[in-house]
């Protein structure tokens, strides 16, 4: 599966651009660009949309997959992680409804 750092990293790759140039286009310090595509580091929204941005990619994909980072690194290691995911689910659909 891959990881938000994956993307980025990949279209980074694809090109053929050098972390600094990336980091100097969305005005994001070098190391911290390369820790976005280790996963050591999770960007903001904000970011995720620049990266979407600069790169030309899907901003609702990209989005999915740092959501989904967020998501796992939150609660990876609990072992009721996807039987709350699915109430989670079910309360997220709840919400936007009443929102609608």
């Amino acid at each position: 599966m891959e990881t938000f750092g994956d993307k980025i990293r990949f279209a980074r790759e694809q090109s053929s651009l050098f972390l600094r140039h990336v980091a100097a286009e969305l005005d994001i310090d070098q190391a911290i660009v390369s820790k976005f595509e280790r996963g050591e580091r999770k960007p903001t929204r904000e970011q995720v949309l620049k990266f979407a941005k600069f790169y030309k990619l899907n901003k609702d994909d990209l989005l999915v997959a740092w959501l989904s980072d967020k998501v796992t690194y939150e609660i990876g290691d609990e072992t009721l992680a996807c039987e709350a995911l699915k109430v989670a689910e079910e309360k997220i659909k709840y919400v936007q409804k009443t929102k609608a």
